[in-house]
C-alpha cells in the first residue's frame, strides 16, 4: 500500500520525522502517471537540413510554439519552421497538469481561453489525433463572503462573454461533489465548461495539421545564433537564424522557449523578465467515488485538485517557492525530487476539502521547472528594440489553457503587425526595460505574484515587492505629506494622501524565507489591506476630500511618471501627420489631444502633442531646428506609445530624432478654479484666456524656474500642467504649495484623478479605450482629421466604419442609488438583455453617485443610435444584484465644458438652475 497523503505531506510532526517518513515511501514514483512525452513518436519532424528561407521561425516545441505554428498555418502562412532543441513538449509542457478554467476577470483572457477550448473541440476531426480533452467542469471554493463576491463578479463577466456558470450553496455543492467537505464554505462557483487536456496529444495534433499544410518541424535542432541588422533610431531587425543544420534567412522569430527564454533572447541582446521556479503536484492512488468529479480550485487554501481518472492530482501555490538560478540547456524531460517541506503547505488544505485524501496513497510526484513573471502574466509581442523578434514566454503554468488563444494572437501579431484582441496586459512593452535586467527586482516581484496567485483580485491592490525603482523629483516632499504611493511601470506615483508619512518598506517576502523575517509593523501594508474590500474602503472620505478640493478650490497632482518625448528633424511634420489622428498642421504653441491608431482603426494610444520650436537647450525646452512636437503620454503605457511611434518611423525611414526626457523632467499639474490666481502670483506671464487659451502651451518662468506650461486638464477644471526639469521641480512644488495656502490647495493623487476624469468623461487608455476600440466607438471622432485631405494611419478603417455605421458605442451610466459602489466588470442590461459590461467604474463625488463606462451593442445586431440609447430600462448587474441605472448621451458633469474654460460664474448659475429644476 502506498503512503497516505496525510502521512507524506501533512505537517503533523517535526520536519525531521516528516522527511524520514517520506523517504521510507520508496515506492512513491517521480514522474507523470501517464505518457505525456513525444520522445518515442516517429514522423513528427522533418529531418535533414533546414530551409534557406522561412517567413517565420518559431523556436520552442512546447504548447506555445506548436500553437503558434498551427495558427500561422490557419492564417495561410505555411513557409514556416519550428525548431526544437530536443523533442516536442520538452521542458515544461510535457509534465503540465493541463487544466483549463474558463472564468477570468478579463474579457480578453476569456476570449483567449475560449479559442483554446474551441480548438480542442475540432482538432481530432482535423488530424485524427485526440488532444485528450476531458470536459468534466470546474468548481471554485469560497470560504469567505468576500471570496464569494469575487466569484459573483467572475460569473457576471462570464455571462457577458457567453460562459455558463452557477453559484452554488453548500448543499448543492455537496450534491455535485459528494466527497467534499462543505461545512466551512460560503458557496462555490461551478463552470461546467472547464476541463483538462493532454499536452502530448495536443502538440502532436497541432504540428500534424501545420506540417500537412506545409510547415516544417525540426527536432533536436537548437538555435546557436540569431543575426540582426541595424535600423533607424538605434534599433535592429532579425535577418538570420543559425542552427547545426544550417542557416535560415527570415524576418520573424518567435521565442517560445519557456524557462529558457533568456537563452534565446540573449542572442539578440535583450532580456525577458521571468524567474524559473520549481512547481509541483502529486498524483494519488485510486479514490473510490471520485470519477467524473469536476476539477477544484480552493483559492483560500491555495490548492487545486485535478481529476486524474479515478484519482486526483494535488498542487497549488506556496508562499516559499524554490527558485532555479539557471537551467541546464539539456534539462529536457527531467524532474526534481519533491521538497516536502515546501509542498507540505498544500496538504492540510487538500485534506480539509476532500477528507478521504488523508487515507489515500500517493502514486507519484511531479516537480518540474516553470517560468513565472513579475505580474503573473505572459510576456508576448514584438520587442521594441529588435524588429521581427517576438516574445511568447512566461506563461505562469497557464500555457495549456492560454496556448490556443495566445498562439492565434501571436500569429496575427507576426503577420498583421498587431493582434486582434487587447493584448497590452501581456505585451513586453508594459515593462520598463532596465527592470527586465534587474535580477533582484524580477525575483521579488515574481515571488509575490506567485504567492498571491490565488488571492482575491481587488481593484486597488498594489505590489509590495520591487518598489522604489523610479521616483519623481518631489517624491520625498509627497512622502512627508502622507502620500500613499501606487506603482506603475516602475514608478512610485501618488495614490492618495493619509494624515502622516506612509513609506513603502523593503520587501519582506511575506516572511517566507528565514533570511527575511516579516515586518513587525508596516503602516503602508495595513492601509493597503483596507482596500481589500468590495465595499467603500475606510479612507473613501479622504479621496472624497481630494476630489472636492479640486472641484471647489485647487489641487496639485504629481504626474511625473508620464512619458515625455520630443519628435524633431526634417521629417517630423511628415511623421506627425501620419502617426497622429488629429490635425498637426497647427501653429507653434498649440497643444492637441489626439489618438494614435493601428491599421484597423484601433486606438493604440491617446495623448497630448504640442507643436513647438527649438529652444534654450533645457530638458523642457530643448534646442533643435525647425518644427518639433512634444509628446506627453500616460506613464503606464509610455513605452508602448514610444514603441508605436518608433516602429512607424523605422517603417517609413523618416529622418527624425526622438528625444526622451521622461526621467529628467517632472510634471506637476495644478487644477481647480483658483489655479490661475495662484500661478499668476508666481509668473510674469499673462495667464488670461486671451493670452493663454485652453489647449495651448508656452515656455514660461514659474517661481524663477523655466517650465513648459500646458493649459490642459485631465480632471475637467481650469488648470495648467507644469513640465519642469527635475532640478527645479522641488522648488516649483514648494512655491506652488506656499502660494496656494490662501486658496486651500491640497495634494491629490491618482485615486482622485481616476474619479475626477471618470466623472468628467475623459478617457483612460486601456480602460475606456483599447487597441480593439475605434475612435468612433469611443466618442473620440473629434480627434480624427477626417475633414482634411491628410492621410493618417487607420484613416481608411475609420472612414469605412463611419460609412457602415457604429455597432458598438461607449456610454456613460450612473446609479440611481447613491450608496452603492461599482468596481468595473458589471453587466450592462437593457430591457433584461445583456448589452455590454462596465470597463471602468468610479465613485463621482461631485455627482454623489457611482459612474461607469462601457461599450454597448444591440442584442440582435445593427447600428447603435440615439434612439436605442435613450429608450429602454437600464440596469447594472453587480455581484448578482440588479441596480437601476441612467444612461447619459453626454457625460453628466459640466457637459458645456465651462470649468476648463475658467467660466466659473456660469458654472455657479448653471448649478443653481439645475438645483432649482430638481
Amino acid at each position: 500500500m502506498a503512503a497516505p497523503l496525510g502521512r507524506c505531506g501533512r505537517i503533523l510532526a517535526p520536519v525531521s520525522s516528516l522527511r524520514m517518513g517520506v523517504r521510507t515511501c520508496s515506492h512513491i514514483g517521480e514522474g507523470v502517471p501517464y505518457q505525456k512525452t513525444m520522445k518515442d513518436q516517429k514522423g513528427s519532424s522533418s529531418g535533414g537540413s533546414v530551409p534557406e528561407y522561412a517567413d517565420v521561425v518559431v523556436v520552442g516545441g512546447g504548447s506555445l510554439g506548436c500553437n503558434t505554428l498551427y495558427h500561422l498555418a490557419k492564417l495561410g502562412a505555411t513557409n514556416t519552421v519550428l525548431l526544437e532543441a530536443h523533442k516536442l513538449t520538452a521542458g515544461t509542457t510535457w509534465h503540465t497538469a493541463g487544466l483549463l478554467w474558463r472564468l477570468r476577470p478579463s474579457d480578453t483572457e476569456i476570449a483567449l481561453i475560449n479559442t483554446t477550448r474551441e480548438m480542442l473541440g475540432r482538432l481530432e476531426e482535423e488530424t485524427d489525433i485526440n488532444p485528450g480533452w476531458i470536459n468534466n467542469g470546474g468548481l471554485f471554493i469560497a470560504s469567505t463572503k468576500e471570496r464569494l463576491k469575487e466569484y459573483q463578479r467572475l460569473q457576471t463577466v462570464g455571462r457577458v462573454n457567453g460562459v455558463e456558470s452557477y453559484i452554488l450553496g453548500p448543499a448543492e455543492t455537496k450534491e455535485l461533489y459528494p466527497l467534499m467537505n462543505v461545512e466551512d464554505i460560503a458557496g462555490t462557483l461551478y463552470c461546467p465548461g472547464d476541463g483538462t487536456m493532454d499536452p502530448a496529444g495536443l502538440c502532436q495534433g497541432l504540428t500534424r495539421w501545420a506540417t500537412q499544410a506545409g510547415a516544417r518541424v525540426f527536432e533536436e535542432c537548437p538555435v546557436t545564433e540569431i543575426k540582426t541588422q541595424e535600423t533607424l533610431l538605434g534599433g535592429r531587425r532579425v535577418t538570420e537564424v543559425h542552427t547545426p543544420r544550417g542557416v535560415i534567412k527570415t524576418n520573424a522569430v518567435v521565442n517560445a522557449t519557456g524557462c529558457w527564454a533568456n537563452d534565446i533572447a540573449g542572442l539578440v541582446g535583450v532580456k525577458v523578465p521571468l524567474a524559473p521556479m520549481k512547481h509541483a503536484y502529486v498524483v494519488t492512488e485510486k479514490i473510490p467515488g471520485i470519477e467524473n468529479m469536476p476539477n477544484v480550485r480552493d483559492h483560500d487554501a491555495s490548492v487545486y485538485l485535478r481529476l486524474q481518472g479515478d484519482a486526483l492530482s494535488v498542487g497549488g501555490y506556496e508562499v516559499n517557492p524554490i527558485f532555479l538560478d539557471r537551467l541546464d540547456k539539456d534539462f529536457s524531460f527531467g524532474l526534481y525530487e519533491l521538497d516536502w517541506d515546501v509542498f507540505g503547505a498544500h496538504i492540510e488544505g487538500a485534506i480539509n476539502r476532500v477528507p478521504v485524501l488523508e487515507r489515500t496513497g500517493i502514486k507519484s510526484t511531479v516537480c518540474g521547472p516553470e517560468s513565472f513573471t513579475p505580474d503573473h502574466k505572459p510576456v508576448m509581442g514584438e520587442d521594441p528594440n529588435v524588429e521581427g523578434f517576438f516574445h511568447c514566454v512566461g506563461f505562469n503554468s497557464s500555457g495549456m489553457m492560454l496556448g490556443g488563444g495566445c498562439g492565434d494572437q501571436m500569429a496575427r501579431w507576426v503577420l498583421h503587425g498587431r493582434p486582434d484582441l487587447d493584448m497590452f496586459g501581456y505585451d513586453i512593452r508594459r515593462y520598463h526595460p532596465p527592470l527586465n535586467t534587474d535580477k533582484a527586482w524580477v525575483a521579488a516581484r515574481s515571488h509575490e505574484s506567485y504567492a498571491k496567485n490565488y488571492s482575491i483580485v481587488f481593484p486597488h491592490d498594489e505590489p509590495l515587492a520591487g518598489r522604489g525603482q523610479r521616483k519623481s523629483a518631489v517624491h520625498q516632499e509627497l512622502e512627508d505629506a502622507g502620500c500613499v504611493f501606487q506603482e506603475r511601470h516602475g514608478w512610485e506615483r501618488p495614490g492618495w494622501f493619509a494624515s502622516s508619512p506612509m513609506p513603502v518598506l523593503p520587501y519582506d517576502w511575506y516572511g517566507a524565507y528565514e533570511t527575511t523575517p516579516s515586518h513587525a509593523e508596516d503602516q503602508y501594508k495595513a492601509l493597503l489591506f483596507n482596500d481589500y474590500t468590495f465595499d467603500f474602503p475606510s479612507h473613501h472620505h479622504q479621496i472624497q476630500q481630494e476630489c472636492l478640493a479640486c472641484r471647489k478650490r485647487v489641487a496639485i497632482f504629481d504626474m511625473s511618471y508620464f512619458g515625455k518625448y520630443f519628435l524633431t528633424g526634417p521629417d517630423a511634420q511628415k511623421a506627425a501627420d501620419w502617426i497622429f489622428s488629429a490635425n498637426m498642421a497647427r501653429q507653434p504653441g498649440a497643444t492637441i489631444y489626439t489618438c494614435m491608431l493601428n491599421a484597423k482603426g484601433g486606438v493604440e494610444a491617446d495623448l497630448t502633442v504640442s507643436v513647438c520650436e527649438g529652444g534654450s537647450g533645457s530638458a523642457c525646452d530643448p534646442a533643435f531646428e525647425g518644427r518639433g512636437f512634444y509628446l506627453a503620454a500616460g506613464g503606464a503605457a509610455a513605452l508602448q506609445n514610444l514603441a508605436h511611434v518608433t516602429k512607424e518611423i523605422r517603417k517609413n525611414k523618416w529622418n527624425v530624432s526622438l528625444l526622451d526626457h521622461t526621467d529628467d523632467m517632472s510634471l506637476l499639474s495644478v487644477q481647480g478654479r483658483h489655479s490661475r490666481t495662484l500661478l499668476q502670483e508666481l509668473t510674469s506671464e499673462d495667464l488670461g484666456n486671451d493670452s493663454f487659451p485652453f489647449s495651448s502651451h508656452k515656455v514660461i518662468t514659474v517661481a524663477g524656474h523655466t517650465v513648459r506650461a500646458l493649459r490642459v486638464s485631465f480632471v475637467g477644471e481650469l488648470g495648467w500642467e507644469l513640465h519642469v526639469p527635475n532640478e527645479s521641480a522641488p522648488a516649483v512644488y514648494r512655491a506652488v504649495m506656499e502660494a496656494g495656502k490662501p486658496w486651500g490647495i491640497t495634494n491629490a493623487g491618482y485615486r482622485a484623478i481616476d474619479s475626477l476624469s471618470c466623472e468628467k468623461g475623459y478617457r483612460h487608455w486601456h480602460g475606456d479605450v483599447r487597441p480593439d476600440d475605434t475612435p468612433l466607438e469611443a466618442g473620440l471622432a473629434f480627434t480624427c482629421k477626417l475633414k482634411t485631405d491628410t492621410n493618417f494611419l487607420g484613416r481608411a478603417a475609420v472612414e469605412q466604419q463611419k460609412a457602415e455605421g457604429i455597432k458598438r458605442k461607449l456610454v456613460t451610466l450612473t446609479l440611481q442609488d447613491s450608496t452603492q459602489p461599482l468596481w468595473g466588470l458589471e453587466a450592462i442590461v437593457r430591457d433584461d438583455k445583456i448589452v455590454g459590461y462596465a470597463r471602468r467604474a468610479e465613485y463621482a463625488f461631485a455627482l454623489g453617485r457611482a459612474i461607469a463606462y462601457g461599450y454597448v451593442h444591440r442584442p440582435e445586431g445593427g447600428v447603435v443610435n440615439k434612439e436605442f440609447l435613450s429608450t429602454g430600462t437600464w440596469h447594472l448587474e453587480s455581484m448578482g444584484v440588479s441596480l437601476p441605472a441612467t444612461v447619459h448621451l453626454r457625460p453628466p458633469f459640466d457637459p458645456k465644458n465651462l470649468r476648463v474654460k475658467g467660466d466659473y460664474e456660469d458654472v455657479v448659475q448653471t448649478e443653481r438652475s439645475s438645483a432649482l429644476a430638481n
